[in-house]
């Protein structure tokens, strides 16, 4: 049965995010391809470099008549009128609030089932209950999370009283072909250095890529093959910065690479497999959680060396997907690419397919709700 699905996310109110971008519409496209009436809106003010880039995408994915800024202070809309966007609101089925960041209470007032996803899981959850951080919680109904390691043995991210739908992150197959050529021979990634604070709970640091990525510093000397990073990092971690270039590690533009959804993926299809960095405190807390860009990669035909963040129950490893926890069993994952890549290569686009595509993925997520 068709149902009117509304959307919220953050798409352009940081332009030339491109990676950023795709994990939203990852659920918009997928949903919409089900067959449902999806309304996007997403809480930025219209300022002028939000304004080129939303109507950018929105011209891009088909998505003119279905799709909202609304100003956060005074409730403007641009892109649907407000009124009209109401009537919208009041006859959904769903609100899928993409980090909770929609909160205009007549927007969510008009909508009965209304579910809080959570992209950031540990941090999310920890912000709430170590942070003391009103996160928005008690404006959902229905709570998701991509941490699928969240609620079970060996977990160590406290559920804040809620009862957490766990999914994995979709990925609409028909916008992620297979490619063919590779225009850079390295294990990649696009990342920020740094995303926010860190945290400390229980004993137990809940860090950054920055951390993550410290412990594995001396790889590229261990190996010959090229790992090449378009990093976010500011031009004031000077001894990071100097860290990474004495150690072998080779740093891309993200604004070059990412600077919209289609450089971003013409940055992942051209790439010859993915070093999956991941967020030191994912890695601590076992929650689970897999990156939107590694399933990019997947699709994409490009096999993914994965830092470890407990995700092994929910997705299979082995072929395509690599895990490591140190030095020594990354290196052990570059052996194996470099061994047989073009049976990792198949596999990377047939786990894709089997596991992350989004009709399975959304379909699961929909029967949940």
């Amino acid at each position: 049965m068709s149902m009117r699905i509304v959307v919220s996310g953050m798409l352009a109110g940081v332009p030339g995010q491109g990676g950023a971008s795709w994990a939203v519409l990852q659920y918009v496209l997928g949903l919409r391809r089900l067959g449902h009436d999806v309304v996007f809106v997403e809480p930025a003010a219209a300022s002028p470099a939000t304004l080129a880039y939303f109507d950018a995408l929105v011209a891009r994915f088909g998505l003119r008549d279905r799709a909202a800024l609304v100003d956060p202070v005074t409730g403007a809309s641009t892109g649907i009128a407000r009124r009209h966007l109401l009537d919208l609101a009041a006859g959904a089925d769903l609100l899928l609030n993409i980090s909770g960041v929609l909160a205009d209470e007549q927007l969510l007032g008009a909508i009965d089932v209304r579910a809080f996803l959570d992209l950031d899981p540990a941090f999310t959850q920890l912000w709430c209950a170590a942070g003391g951080i009103d996160m928005g919680f008690d404006r959902h109904n229905r709570f998701v999370t991509i941490g699928g390691r969240i609620g079970s043995d060996g977990c160590s991210v406290p559920a804040c009283g809620r009862e957490w739908i766990t999914t994995l992150q979709p990925i609409v197959l028909e916008h992620w072909p297979v490619a063919e050529r590779i225009e850079l021979r390295a294990l990649t990634t696009i990342a920020h250095w740094r995303s926010y604070g860190s945290i400390e709970h229980a004993g137990v640091h809940y860090g950054q890529k920055a951390h993550a990525l410290r412990g594995l510093i001396e790889l590229p000397c261990r190996t010959d093959a090229r790992l090449a990073l378009a990093l976010g990092i500011h031009p004031d971690e000077s001894r990071d910065l100097a860290a990474l270039d004495e150690h072998g590690w080779e740093l891309l533009d993200p604004g070059l690479h990412a600077h919209s959804p289609d450089a971003y993926a013409r940055f992942v299809r051209g790439s010859w497999a993915e070093f999956g960095l991941a967020k030191s405190g994912y890695a601590a807390s076992k929650c689970g959680w897999f990156s939107d860009r590694s399933i990019c990669y997947l699709a994409s035909g490009r096999p993914v060396l994965a830092l470890d963040t407990g995700f092994g129950p929910d997705i299979p490893t082995g072929a395509g997907l690599l895990a490591f926890s140190n030095v020594d069993e990354a290196l052990a994952g570059i052996d194996e690419l470099q061994r047989d890549y073009e049976h990792h290569r198949r596999a990377a686009r047939a786990l894709a397919r089997d596991v992350f595509d989004s009709d399975r993925v959304l379909g699961r997520l929909l029967q949940c709700l």
